[in-house]
Formats: C-alpha cells, sequence, structure tokens
C-alpha cells in the first residue's frame, strides 16, 4: 500500500489557527458509509445520530503543558517537549528537544529563574531523557510544569498558544492528564451536547488513551506497512467494559469519539466474539487498510493530514476512495481542517 495514495490538496487558509468562537458551533460533514453519501450540518445536530443503547466512547486523557521553553549555555533558544514522566523518577522525564542534535548528557536548558531542564542521556527510541531542577528541590514537579510550561500545539498552528488555548485544547470531560495532543474530536462536545446524547436514550461512556507524538509522526515511509506508531498506554475502566459488552449483546452501535478511542477499543476487545475486560496496557496498533474494524460501528473524527496514519486510519473504516471524496468535498466547501477545526461523522 503505498503511502502517496493518501495525499490531496489542501488550500493551507483551510488551516484552522483558533478554535471556533464558541465551542460546539463546528459544522459536521456525515458520510455514510453504506449508500456513500455526504451531508453536510452542524455539530450541534449530532445527538440525532444516535440511538438508544448505542454507547459512545470519549478519551478522557488531559492535555498538559509539555513544552517548556528556555536557553542553552550559549543563549541561544530551546524547546524540550515532556513526553512521559518516568516511573522511578518523578523529576525525570522522557522528551524531544529541539534544536537537541548537538546537546549533551548535562547540558542545562534554563526555562525560568525556578526551572532549569538538564539532559541526562539519548534513549533507544530517539528521544531524551532530561531532569526537571526546581529552586524548591521538594517542588511537585507537575506544579512547575503547570506553571511554566505551554500548550504543546501542533506545528501547523502557526502562532505561539496563548491563555485561550489552556482550556480550548482540552476536552470539556478531560480527566487524567498524560497527553502531549489533544484527542480533537472530543473538543466540539460541550457538556450539553453530552447531555443531548444522553437524552437521546444512548450512553457516554470513557477510555484514556495518553496521546504521544507517535500518533501524529508522518508517514515518511513509501509504502504505510513499514511504517510504525509509537506505543502509548490505554486504560479501559470495569463499568465502560460492561456497558460495551452490553451493546454488543443488545446489537448496539459502537461509537468511538476520534482515532485514539477508536484504537483502544479495537486493542481491547478479545476474542473472536469480541468481549471487553477492564484492563490497561499499551497500544501501538497501526489500522489501515485492509483491517477489519471488530467492535466501532460509527466514527466522530476531524479531519486529518496527507499522507498521515490518522487518514490511513479513517480509510481503513470508511475506504480510501469514499474517504478522499469526502476531503475533495469538505474543501470545496471550506471546511475548516486538522486540530482546531470541523468534524466527520461516518456511519
Amino acid at each position: 500500500m503505498l503511502t502517496r495514495s493518501y495525499d490531496y490538496k489542501l488550500p493551507p487558509g483551510l488551516i484552522a489557527q483558533h478554535p471556533p468562537e464558541t465551542r460546539g458551533e463546528s459544522r459536521l460533514l456525515v458520510l455514510d458509509r453504506s449508500g456513500g453519501t455526504i451531508r453536510d450540518t452542524v455539530f450541534r445536530e449530532l445527538p440525532g445520530f444516535v440511538e438508544p443503547g448505542d454507547v459512545v466512547v470519549v478519551n478522557d486523557s488531559r492535555v498538559f503543558p509539555a513544552r517548556l521553553v528556555g536557553r542553552k549555555p550559549t543563549g541561544a533558544r530551546a524547546e524540550v517537549l515532556l513526553l512521559r514522566q518516568s516511573a522511578d523518577d518523578p523529576f525525570c522525564w522522557r522528551a524531544m528537544i529541539r534544536p537537541g542534535g548537538k546537546l549533551k548528557p548535562g547540558t542545562e536548558v534554563r526555562v525560568a529563574s525556578d526551572l532549569t531542564v538538564r539532559i541526562l542521556n539519548s534513549d533507544r527510541e530517539g528521544g531524551r531523557m532530561v531532569r526537571l531542577e526546581c529552586a524548591d528541590g521538594a517542588e511537585d514537579p507537575w506544579a512547575v510544569v503547570e506553571r511554566r510550561g505551554r500548550v504543546p500545539l501542533p506545528p501547523y498552528i502557526a502562532r505561539p498558544a496563548d491563555s485561550e488555548d489552556r482550556h480550548r485544547y482540552q476536552t470539556v470531560y478531560a480527566r487524567d492528564r498524560g497527553s502531549v495532543a489533544a484527542p480533537t474530536a472530543g473538543l466540539h462536545f460541550t457538556e450539553d451536547a453530552l447531555q443531548d446524547v444522553r437524552a437521546r436514550g444512548a450512553h457516554v461512556e470513557s477510555v484514556t488513551l495518553h496521546v504521544g507524538p507517535g500518533t501524529f509522526r508522518p508517514v515518511t515511509t513509501s509504502r504505510a506497512e513499514d511504517h510504525s506508531v509509537g506505543a502509548e498506554r490505554w486504560t479501559l475502566p470495569a463499568g465502560t467494559a460492561e456497558r460495551l459488552n452490553e451493546a454488543i449483546r443488545m446489537g448496539r452501535r459502537i461509537w468511538a469519539v476520534g482515532t485514539t478511542a477508536c484504537r483502544v477499543l479495537e486493542t481491547a476487545a478479545r476474542g473472536a466474539a469480541p468481549v471487553f475486560e477492564a484492563g490497561a496496557g499499551e497500544t501501538g496498533l497501526f489500522i489501515r487498510p485492509p483491517y477489519e474494524f471488530r467492535v466501532v460501528g460509527g466514527l466522530l473524527t476531524n479531519f486529518h493530514l496527507p499522507t498521515s496514519s490518522l487518514i490511513m486510519l479513517v480509510s481503513a473504516f470508511a475506504g480510501r476512495e469514499l474517504v478522499l471524496g469526502a476531503y475533495a468535498h469538505a474543501v470545496r466547501q471550506r471546511y475548516r481542517f486538522y486540530s482546531y477545526g470541523d468534524a466527520m461523522l461516518i456511519l
């Protein structure tokens, strides 16, 4: 499967640089796989597509302000993107550094008067291990990250993160911090929208997948099957497992809000006749054609970058030609693309 088969042309002006003025006021493209039809509507109409007994599954991971900006000893600017806290030392983190090629172990990046990042070593996955050194060594490392870190907006948002991003680049149901990128399909939901889904007789349940850079790493191989996504931590609560198993028994639809929730569901389903059990683990599942979905019957997602692993996942769910046709329609209708953009519902 050639990576270039998932390319499409996008005018730069359609890349959303800011969230909509009001959360939940996005447009919604509805793609029906059975008939190949496309409908243009708005996100607030989404509850009308769910039915009693359906389960809508969201990813409740919380984005933390993972980007630390500081100065190298030379005075040159450096950025440290914190990825994952060490289980052995809460002040040690796996990180990505830019520019990082010449930063030797022991080098310090001064972020603020109360925070310095010391480079420790490189890891086997091409990242770096760093240690946060606070002015008060007893301080909770999360507290200093929350105070000094910046929202890790993706690079196609060509502006610095501001105070608005602290809450708009975060779902209303975010709980467990650990993501360096938002599960963006969930950004459209308001509390009222969730209540409207429940009022239809559907259930809203959560899973957790802490989004790492692997989800969004560009596919640089000419053949998609030669690409791999990084492992990400997931959790499936007992209550969610019970509700999912009930939906399967009753023949109801399971909806994934976003590609991250989709990957948890497809990873956690066990056995030939799928059954869910509460648990946790890591998944590097790369969903691409001709993957056969086992449990997900509906998908809410944003519009994704050309040749990305995410557009391949959506194509596995709805078919490459149908998805690329829907994207061409979205371009013609001037939908807003990517993280702060509009949404797509696939039935």
